[in-house]
């Protein structure tokens, strides 16, 4: 018996919001300069064009994914955020196979999904780069994937 499938809204969901208003309101100068070079990294990297997904996050493509619970929903296959703390780095399907880029990246924390980096300064984007190449590779192995 197979369980159906519900689809479900998430909060964080994708809008029409303008990407270059969003970053040019961002007050913290670094910060802004620093979204900047990701969105063109992000574009150039995934060739795709960027959405705003909630109020705060910028994505690239989307993905299906399925809960154990039955419900299905679509999310960002890549993206970033500006935090107050620097910009987050999200690939979805994580880190935990990427040691080995991860040492030589430079300064960083990591979450599920999640890079945290306090700025781009000694962050070698060419890593960044790989992960997003990476990350979306990895994604399209076990999810249905719009990009």
């Amino acid at each position: 018996m197979t369980k159906k499938r519900k689809k479900i809204q998430l909060k964080t969901s994708k809008s029409n919001a303008s990407v270059y208003k969003f970053i040019n309101q961002i007050e913290d100068g670094q910060l802004r300069k620093d979204c900047k070079i990701l969105l063109n990294l992000f574009k150039e990297t995934t060739k795709l064009t960027p959405k705003m997904w909630g109020s705060s996050i910028i994505g690239f493509g989307e993905y299906t994914y399925y809960r154990a619970n039955g419900d299905e929903g679509q999310f960002m296959a890549t993206g970033f955020s500006p935090r107050k703390s620097g910009p987050t780095l999200y690939i979805m399907p994580g880190y935990s196979d990427y040691s080995s880029l991860m040492e030589k990246l430079g300064p960083h924390k990591l979450g599920k999904s999640c890079l945290y980096l306090k700025s781009l300064e000694n962050i070698d984007l060419k890593i960044i780069e790989k992960l997003i190449k990476l990350g979306l590779t990895d994604l399209k192995k076990n999810h249905e994937t719009n990009y």
